[in-house]
């Protein structure tokens, strides 16, 4: 089993997934982040048997009721472009990153013949009418699925959350344990 820590949350995948937090790479960080202006990463990479998944983690959960509302076309457009520039991302990398390690999961990524894309969304425990969550996860659902960009990698996107996981998912994830 790997476990990966995003936040205050902990993945846990099986073993035949290969696994990396794409965003911490060194080609990434050093090489890719500023192409065409500023280019943007999902948090993880998973490798499952017949498909490789992009996983985006946001998590609302310390949003003040003070800030502003998050947008939901905004949260559909970040997911969207960094679906996007992490699949140049891996593409480039396949051909020119130093580290071998991310060479070669990228070309492994590049092989699948499915693309899956997953949001984790965490939002405030309890929402009221005075306060409700930034996000139904049902609109945002159907932001993704509304993104030409995203139709022809993955024309079903899931969002999740630690209260209603999805049962095709690969990975389970539970609040990152105090130490």
């Amino acid at each position: 089993m790997t476990l990966v820590t995003e936040g205050a949350l902990t993945f846990s995948f099986p073993d035949r997934c290969e696994v990396s937090k794409y965003d911490r790479w060194s080609f990434y960080r050093n090489q890719f982040h500023s192409v065409a202006g500023g280019s943007k990463a999902v948090d993880i990479l998973c490798i499952d048997d017949d498909a490789a998944w992009l996983i985006e983690v946001t998590d609302y959960r310390q949003w003040q009721q003070t800030e502003p509302k998050p947008n939901l076309i905004d949260l559909g457009d970040e997911v969207a472009s960094k679906v996007r520039d992490t699949l140049a991302g891996l593409a480039a990398a396949n051909a020119t990153a130093n580290d071998e390690c991310e060479r070669k999961i990228a070309r492994r990524a590049l092989a699948r013949r499915r693309w899956r894309v997953a949001l984790h969304l965490e939002q405030p425990k309890l929402p009221s009418r005075l306060w409700p969550q930034p996000f139904n996860p049902a609109d945002v659902t159907s932001k993704l699925r509304s993104k030409s960009s995203l139709k022809s990698i993955d024309a079903h996107p899931v969002v999740l959350d630690l209260h209603t996981p999805w049962l095709g998912v690969p990975w389970t994830v539970h609040r990152k344990r105090a130490t």
